[in-house]
């Protein structure tokens, strides 16, 4: 996720909200000891919002850590991780352009980072590198808990089949969905995520299916999921406008201080609609979990960085 200028923006706040957040985040630090040192690493970084989360975490529940931005140059990624180590560093959030980096880098990965060929966890422990991907719970507790949408028994429709779309798809189906299709512009790209989950799909009882938007079958979707990122340039994925209705929930992986040219189409078809905010939160969650084993309450985290983002000047 990142920034354009228009409201349909993935993963960041201007300037001086993002100095908010950094100096929220630098606040962490107190005179009780040494603590375990964690960071997001990507390229670019200084917006990155992980920070700012991961310490309101840490106030939540006690942990001991310190969380940090940490920049990489685009050819040097495994250095800079192993520098990290070595001083110490217990794991990092790994944001673009070094997700597959931190997937070949791993010495074990999760079943589900496996699946999506990509890493935004990474552990550090006696026992190596352990790469993990929580984009896919992020988004699935997002849409359960804090948007109270049950994935069992639904009919979802996935726009899109790039590696947004193919981190997520394993955890949706593990909800057990009565319907996943997948639409891409290319089609041979969804039909290859259909091919890629057709196993677990069967395990789960779901009928999967993918293509072009010929795909789309009748009648309204409950949950609709745009995983392109069409709406960086305010443009609208390819979908059948009957896949909506007043029941659905449409929901864009990208977010911003104004609902995104997405959103704002479901709702002239009556459907719901939400952002992504909240699976940011929740993914880092669930990141937390991984390093920590506690798991903190993503809600309030939410509730103030949509404050941020409704900020002046934050749009």
């Amino acid at each position: 996720m990142s920034q354009t200028a228009n409201p349909a923006t993935p993963a960041t706040l201007d300037s001086g909200a993002a100095a908010q957040v950094s100096s929220s985040a630098s606040a962490q630090v107190t005179a009780t000891g040494a603590r375990d040192r964690y960071a997001v690493v990507g390229n670019p970084v200084s917006h990155s919002k992980s920070p700012f989360i991961h310490a309101r975490f840490a106030e939540q529940t006690g942990e001991p850590i310190e969380y940090t931005h940490l920049l990489a140059p685009i050819d040097a990624f495994v250095p800079h991780v192993r520098a990290f180590m070595e001083a110490g560093g217990r794991g990092l959030n790994v944001t673009v352009p070094f997700k597959l980096d931190a997937h070949a880098l791993a010495t074990t990965l999760s079943p589900r980072a496996a699946a999506a060929g990509a890493v935004n966890t990474l552990r550090f422990d006696a026992d190596g590198i352990h790469g993990d991907n929580t984009d896919g719970f992020g988004l699935v507790r997002d849409i359960e808990v804090n948007l109270a949408t049950p994935l069992k028994g639904a009919r979802i429709l996935l726009l899109g089949a790039g590696g947004a779309a193919r981190g997520v798809v394993l955890p949706m189906l593990e909800r057990a969905p009565h319907t996943l299709t997948i639409v891409n512009r290319t089609a041979e790209k969804a039909s290859a995520l259909v091919d890629q989950f057709s196993a677990a799909a069967h395990a789960a009882g779901c009928r999967l299916a993918g293509g072009s938007a010929s795909a789309i079958e009748p009648g309204a979707y409950d949950v609709i999921i745009n995983a392109t990122a069409g709406s960086l340039d305010a443009a609208l994925p390819e979908f059948d406008d009957g896949a909506f209705g007043s029941a659905t929930l449409a929901y864009d992986m990208m977010y911003g201080a104004r609902p995104t040219v997405f959103m704002q189409h479901a709702q002239t078809l009556g459907a719901r609609a939400a952002d992504g905010l909240g699976m940011l939160v929740e993914q880092a969650a669930e990141s937390f979990y991984i390093w920590r084993g506690v798991r903190p309450d993503g809600a309030p985290v939410l509730a103030q960085l949509r404050q941020l983002l409704a900020a002046p000047g934050a749009a």
